[in-house]
């Protein structure tokens, strides 16, 4: 049998892994997993809260936890009902994720970016019960909002808003629950029971909400903070939102299994408010997506902040260019950044990359998978596992998979299939050494005259002409090929774009042909969703042809 479609053709190693670890699972909840931390660590410092000043050892953020808990049993709050979180990052934040913990109810993340209809929806749809929000943030004003929606929210029987009355009164209401209570109630709990609705972003239609449990959202908090290497000694600044799970799951639940500190910067992101505080709070870790870290490195005064008490951090949301990460590891002093890749189905994180990785694996790749959780990459029409090397869809599977999309059975049942897979929607290939490498979402896959295009690969290969910052590639209707693709530009230099004669000829007997773009476009930013991931779907709605 000749090598072309024999045995040889078919021997390559399947593109699978399996996360294998000495560590266990955690059979904890997340409130019996805190009581660890405060019963080991109770002076060590939980919590800092850099711009009002206020600090907590895990002792009194235990305590302060527990007061919360006690309010809202108070108020009637009992296992299973749908507490309502709509917040910049705070000190309340966090309490109220581990208080409502404590007693089974379930956490309901709110952007503090919706606006009326989008809170209307998500209030509605996860059946909130008793909604804890700021005042406002910004130019919106939450009481307005809230006041607009309220009257069509039959289930909602309280609002409280952090720093005035309500909230006072939501604590006060702890003084009637026996100190006993909580820990009653808490021992009714399992750790596979429901803890938290997030919502995707959203990008087409109405967003989705994501049920998570202890057991997804604590273990990978904790699988997250094992891999770059936490003890009680670490210190994490947290300048990504709490709302997501990058905030609230690799950053409060990673660092509270260790015993470490959870450091808020600020209430939404500030680049210079965030090296203030890795300075003096002497962090040893920070968080960000990409263009965080590229503001932070390009503030005037950069150099003047001592961030040499920082060993490592997490970036994601997107790839992070080469120069950047070279200067993140060098000027920042992270030579132990790591990289990780997930979902908000998936409790996020599925692969990451670990300490001693170089360079190459922290740009090129999302790392490999993490203990306890499998990958493959699959044919996306048949469903068979592709060979190594070759593009399909990434699922995953394991304890981090979520219950569902909460009261939307049909559209679970479209993203995990029967084996438990999720199936994440985007394009990866595996490497021969196990990590991934993203190039693209299936939805974003362009299909030109019947040829499949990547538009990761074409990005790659368009940030090395001289005229070009960043680049991002989309499909756009074409009548005679179906799809044609358009490359969106922030050139180098505004004063002197590239054309698409000078794309043309850069891909000219580099590139397939029909990989080369058709059309362009110079733009000033990118659309961006609040968790700094591109809004492709804009790129192609709004582009005009009439316009290049």
């Amino acid at each position: 049998m000749s090598a072309a479609g024999g045995p040889a053709a078919r021997s390559a190693e399947p593109s699978y892994a399996h996360g294998t670890g000495e560590t266990p699972l955690l059979g904890d909840t997340i409130g019996r997993n805190l009581d660890r931390a405060i019963t080991a660590h109770p002076a060590r410092e939980a919590l800092v809260d850099v711009a009002s000043g206020r600090r907590w050892t895990y002792a009194q953020f235990g305590a302060d936890v527990d007061r919360l808990a006690r309010g809202l049993l108070g108020r009637g709050v009992i296992k299973g009902d749908r507490v309502g979180i709509w917040a910049v990052n705070c000190p309340e934040w966090v309490l109220v994720q581990y208080a409502t913990a404590r007693i089974g109810a379930v956490m309901v993340n709110i952007n503090p970016a919706y606006r009326v209809h989008e809170l209307d929806y998500v209030l509605r749809q996860s059946g909130i019960e008793v909604l804890i929000s700021s005042t406002g943030h910004k130019t919106s004003d939450y009481r307005r909002m809230v006041g607009e929606v309220r009257g069509n929210c039959p289930l909602l029987r309280e609002v409280v808003f952090i720093g005035d009355p309500t909230w006072d009164a939501l604590l006060a209401a702890a003084d009637g629950v026996p100190q006993d209570h909580v820990a009653a109630v808490e021992a009714t709990l399992s750790c596979d029971d429901p803890i938290n609705i997030q919502y995707t972003s959203g990008t087409t239609g109405f967003p989705k909400g994501a049920t998570l449990s202890h057991h997804n959202i604590l273990n990978n908090g904790y699988f997250v903070g094992e891999t770059v290497g936490y003890t009680q000694e670490d210190r994490v600044c947290l300048p990504v939102p709490f709302y997501h799970c990058f905030g609230m799951v690799m950053g409060n639940l990673g660092i509270t299994t260790h015993s470490a500190c959870i450091v808020i910067p600020a209430p939404s992101f500030d680049p210079a408010a965030t090296l203030r505080a890795v300075q003096e709070e002497h962090c040893t870790s920070l968080y960000g997506v990409p263009t965080m870290f590229i503001a932070e490195l390009g503030l005037p005064d950069f150099a003047d902040y001592d961030l040499s008490s920082l060993r490592t951090g997490i970036m994601a949301g997107s790839p992070c260019p080469v120069e950047v990460m070279k200067r993140v590891m060098a000027e920042m002093h992270m030579a132990e950044v790591s990289i990780c890749y997930g979902m908000t189905e998936t409790s996020p994180v599925s692969t990451q990359t670990r300490m001693d990785d170089g360079l190459e694996h922290r740009t090129a790749t999302v790392g490999r998978v993490l203990p306890h959780i499998e990958v493959k990459v699959v044919d996306p029409v048949s469903g068979v596992t592709v060979p190594r090397g070759e593009p399909g869809e990434l699922c995953t599977r394991g304890y981090s998979v979520m219950l569902g999309y909460w009261e939307e059975p049909e559209r679970t049942a479209e993203a995990v299939d029967a084996g438990r897979w999720m199936h994440t929607g985007d394009l990866a290939t595996m490497r021969d050494d196990g990590y991934l490498a993203i190039v693209g979402r299936i939805k974003d896959m362009i299909i030109r005259g019947g040829e499949n295009v990547y538009p990761r690969e074409i990005e790659e290969f368009l940030y090395a002409h001289p005229k070009i910052s960043d680049v991002q590639v989309v499909g756009v209707p074409d009548e005679r090929y179906g799809e044609e693709i358009l490359a969106c530009v922030i050139p180098r230099d505004p004063a002197d774009p590239p054309t698409l004669a000078d794309i043309t000829a850069f891909c000219a007997d580099r590139l397939a042909h029909f990989k080369a773009p058709r059309h362009l476009r110079i733009m000033d930013a990118f659309p961006m969703t609040v968790s700094g991931k591109i809004r492709k779907v804009e790129l192609r709605e709004d582009f005009r042809p009439e316009e290049e």
